[in-house]
């Protein structure tokens, strides 16, 4: 996997729904195909009060309904995304680390190593980090 949008600067307890919107209306922001999750008003969202978290399907708690069967998709994606940041932390230990460089640094460093890791991932498919998070492509 690689990164094809990066939005440094958000803390980390921002809601998510608030930093895709900040992505979506900067002037050369994220720009998504209606295909992905999109309903062409608005991003689809987990269905609520059904399960949702992969830990909640078993081999024999299978899902009966089209919205658990869509929240246990929705939650399948969310994970890949989660590894792929794993990967990133894993590969590039100044991410993990709490450093006192300005803002506007540590949003570079962060632009430069997802760049790398893209480089990386071009040059070479697997490697030490995507075998440990058993990251399918």
């Amino acid at each position: 996997m690689q990164f094809i949008y990066v939005l440094p600067g958000w803390e980390g307890s921002a809601a998510d729904g608030r930093v895709l919107l900040d992505a979506l209306l900067r002037p050369h922001g994220l720009k998504v195909p209606r295909c992905w999750l999109y309903n062409g008003e608005g991003f689809l969202a987990p269905y609520r009060g059904q399960r949702y978290h992969l830990n909640d399907w078993r081999a024999r708690h299978q899902p009966t309904t089209p919205t658990e069967l869509f929240n246990m998709r929705h939650s399948s994606v969310k994970n890949v995304i989660e590894r792929c940041f794993g990967i990133l932390k894993e590969r590039w230990g100044i991410l993990r680390d709490k450093s006192n460089y300005p803002i506007d640094l540590k949003n570079k460093i962060i632009m430069a190593c997802c760049l790398l890791h893209n480089y990386i991932r071009q040059e070479m498919t697997s490697g030490p980090f995507e075998n440990h998070f058993e990251l399918d492509e």
